[in-house]
């Protein structure tokens, strides 16, 4: 179908494919509390309890987090070398941090939050069930030989254009489950290779994201052996991730960076379906309230959520309804629609959306290597607009007016969360780089 988005600022900009800023007309003060969603506030805190809960068995199952007690973090690094190369050196940009989940343990990406949570949360539940972890016991029994053998009988399944399916299929085979991971065209060579060699079988689709996950839901829906790890509607992948939201308030506190009305907090955060940004988003908005001010980022041919959420629509409105390509080198966002769950709960919480270009990803992956030793992959360094949109736009100043903030800003702090890069091989890394270093040099 074609669909004739509204009239609004951002509109001419996003049918021709350049880099535009979207602001929620939706967003309500306080939404958490105000807004009627399908989600609570208190199930943040039970995913952090949950986590916890997990830890010794992580630890058991993923050596590496030993040193981390069985925790799943990533660093906050402030990019006071990296903002100079950007343009962001300037006083009117405040605090600049960039949230290194490309590096995050056991995935190493953002997915590891979510992925690695649900199929272990599933496995526990599973063992339970059958008597083999009693309430309160060793959670580490997951990961003995009585529950390695039921695990053996059953499938974790997911649709994904690699990341999501990296971190489910080495969860999955980390416990002994079978793993099936429908993988759409967009998904990179290596990582296929990458869970072929954990011995997770790996589907290959030649149609876009939103087919590989059908495709999952119905071989699933088929199977009772076969448990579907749902990106389009899982609230267990959804509080997986926004559990990082308490992470990054101490890691703030720990910088002396106070957030609260008169210093605000800016969060850019890479989006695909919606499910990883969504749950960080919503996880910071049950932390600081107003004081957050969440913004997706998507590539200019696949800005799913910014379509659909500027449409209006009940119905979800597909990047190709109003003449997109949905193509770009950022393989996990490559995707055409958003998660309707997703988009009920951010309608009153995101502060907006903007849009990058695929050239802009390889320079900002080369600089954030050659400024500050920050291994990307490109889809991982979209966020890195969101400053110059705040401060420099038109858009930007106009989201300033309406919320008080334009005395505001150069006591703000901006988090730019980087999702993905510390798998990247070498060789692939390299050629990225050398992009990168071209589209530096011609600029």
């Amino acid at each position: 179908m074609t669909i004739q988005l509204p009239n609004d600022p951002a509109r001419d900009d996003v049918l021709a494919g350049r880099p535009a800023l979207w602001l929620n007309p939706d967003l309500t003060a306080d939404g958490i509390a105000q807004a009627q969603l399908p989600v609570r506030a208190s199930q943040v805190k039970d995913a952090e309890a949950n986590w916890r809960l997990l830890a010794p068995l992580l630890q058991h199952c993923f050596p590496d987090l030993a040193q981390a007690q069985g925790r799943i973090q990533s660093q906050l690094i402030e990019a006071k070398d990296l903002r100079a190369a950007i343009g962001y050196s300037a006083a009117k940009y405040g605090r600049l941090f960039v949230k290194a989940d490309g590096d995050l343990p056991v995935a190493g990406s953002i997915k590891a939050r979510g992925g690695v949570y649900e199929v272990f949360m599933h496995a526990k539940k599973m063992a339970e069930q059958r008597g083999i972890l009693t309430p309160g016991g060793d959670i580490t029994v997951l990961a003995g030989e009585q529950a390695r053998h039921l695990f053996a009988q059953h499938t974790i399944a997911v649709g994904s254009t690699g990341n999501l399916g990296l971190s489910v299929g080495i969860a999955a085979r980390a416990l002994g489950f079978r793993a099936v991971v429908h993988m759409s065209a967009d998904a990179k060579q290596w990582k296929v290779e990458r869970l072929t060699r954990l011995g997770v079988e790996v589907v290959q689709h030649q149609a876009d994201y939103t087919t590989a996950v059908e495709h999952a839901r119905i071989d699933a829906e088929a199977d009772p052996s076969i448990y579907f790890v749902d990106d389009e509607r899982s609230q267990v992948l959804f509080f997986g991730y926004s559990a990082a939201a308490s992470e990054l308030a101490a890691q703030l506190q720990a910088a002396g960076v106070s957030v609260d009305a008169e210093h605000p907090l800016f969060i850019y955060l890479p989006c695909g379906i919606g499910g990883a940004p969504g749950g960080v988003a919503y996880g910071l908005k049950a932390i600081f309230g107003d004081a957050a001010h969440p913004f997706f980022v998507e590539p200019v041919q696949s800005p799913c959520a910014l379509v659909h959420m500027m449409s209006g629509s009940k119905e979800l409105v597909s990047v190709y309804d109003v003449g997109l390509t949905n193509k770009t080198e950022a393989d996990g966002m490559a995707v055409a629609r958003m998660s309707e769950f997703v988009a009920q709960v951010m309608k009153p919480l995101l502060s907006g959306v903007f849009t990058v270009a695929d050239d802009d990803l390889f320079r900002w992956l080369w600089q954030a290597q050659t400024t500050q030793g920050i291994r990307l992959e490109p889809s991982a360094t979209a966020g890195f607009a969101g400053p110059a949109f705040i401060v420099d736009s038109e858009q930007g100043r106009a989201y300033q007016h309406a919320h008080g903030l334009g005395d505001r800003l150069a006591q703000a702090t901006h988090v730019i969360w980087t999702t993905g890069g510390a798998f990247v091989p070498e060789a692939q890394f390299g050629q990225f780089m050398a992009h990168g270093a071209s589209l530096v040099a011609a600029s």
